[in-house]
């Protein structure tokens, strides 16, 4: 025993200790965030019972809340005001079994789920707050840059849903990539002008952010890879893998409207890999051009009629007001309707 080294210890002791105490801290505070949410539901409930025993339910309901909040006040601090009381209500209406509520989701991510009104929308993001461990800034921040919204204009709902509740995976790149991309975490000033490779030194400072922007699956692999073509050299922006879809994923930043150089230069690209690095039981790679405006018209030209492997994006540097977005979204929806009327 005395010749036993106790300084230096496996690494894998080290880790699987840390992960167990770590692991241990997490649900401790997981386990008192669903208490708190439990204690809203039932405050609601009961609230929502007394109320609903009374002939005249809006008058009481309303006495019953301010003469509540009075009391808990005095008592139990701010987080029994009237506002917390009311949302308790809202609550449990929203979700009116205990058993429909999700351990993994804390009051905070609660109150921004119940702000959404579309069933379908709010389970969408309940479930992928939970598939995805996001907190509660997290979700805030998906649910105000219309995440839902700008998947669902690539790919149907009922797609959205299934892969949501992971009944199938993903099949296309484009019930994955999103189209605007919000890359307002960037910190960059919303000017008209800037180099490509500023853009793309901030989205590897900010690489966690992105890539929950990005989508689900997304794996970092290089930034300006290199390839060679003779004597000629190339550098590929930014390279990542997506382990849903098995297939590598190029993006190209432009920092101008997209043309069809960009798309040629883009395809290049997607064809070496798909002939140089991609394996046989990988699908084929994914290329997205990243640019600041795109042209629907050009890319439906420019590339085979069967693509379904060169995306376009627009990016965004800030957060637009929901009304743009929604203005954007609704522009896009009108351009789909016109070219099924035109194919038909």
């Amino acid at each position: 025993m005395d010749n036993i080294q106790f300084d230096r210890q496996p690494k894998e002791i080290v880790s699987d200790i840390q992960y167990i105490i770590d692991n241990a801290r997490n649900n401790a505070i997981r386990s008192v965030d669903f208490e708190r949410v439990q204690m809203y539901w039932k405050i609601g409930e009961r609230i929502v019972v007394e109320e609903q025993n009374n002939q005249e339910r809006a008058e009481y309901g309303k006495f019953i809340v301010e003469n509540l909040s009075k009391i808990l006040l005095k008592e139990y601090g701010s987080g029994f005001n009237k506002r917390n009381l009311y949302r308790a209500i809202q609550f449990y209406r929203t979700y009116p079994k205990v058993s429909a509520l999700r351990s993994q989701l804390n009051w905070m991510q609660y109150r921004l789920l119940m702000g959404i009104e579309d069933n379908d929308k709010r389970d969408y993001y309940e479930l992928e707050a939970v598939k995805n461990n996001w907190t509660g800034r997290e979700l805030e921040r998906q649910i105000n840059s219309l995440f839902y919204e700008r998947l669902l204009l690539s790919t149907d709902k009922d797609a959205m849903m299934k892969i949501a509740k992971e009944d199938r995976l993903p099949e296309k790149p484009t019930e994955i990539v999103k189209d605007p991309m919000v890359l307002e975490f960037l910190g960059l000033e919303n000017r008209p002008t800037y180099r490509e490779s500023d853009l793309e030194s901030a989205i590897i400072e900010h690489l966690e952010e992105f890539l929950l922007e990005f989508g689900n699956g997304f794996s970092f692999v290089a930034k300006q890879k290199r390839i060679t073509l003779e004597d000629d050299e190339f550098f590929i922006d930014l390279v990542f893998y997506n382990r849903l879809l098995q297939a590598h994923v190029i993006i190209e930043i432009k920092t101008h409207k997209l043309t069809h150089e960009d798309l040629g230069q883009l395809q290049m690209y997607v064809n070496y890999y798909d002939r140089n690095i991609k394996l046989k039981h990988e699908k084929p790679t994914i290329g997205i051009l990243l640019c600041t405006e795109k042209n629907n018209t050009l890319v439906k030209y420019a590339l085979p009629e069967d693509n379904e492997n060169i995306l376009s994006s627009e990016y965004k540097l800030i957060i637009p007001s929901e009304e743009s977005l929604k203005t954007e979204v609704e522009k896009v929806e009108r351009e789909l309707q016109d070219d099924s009327e035109v194919g038909e």
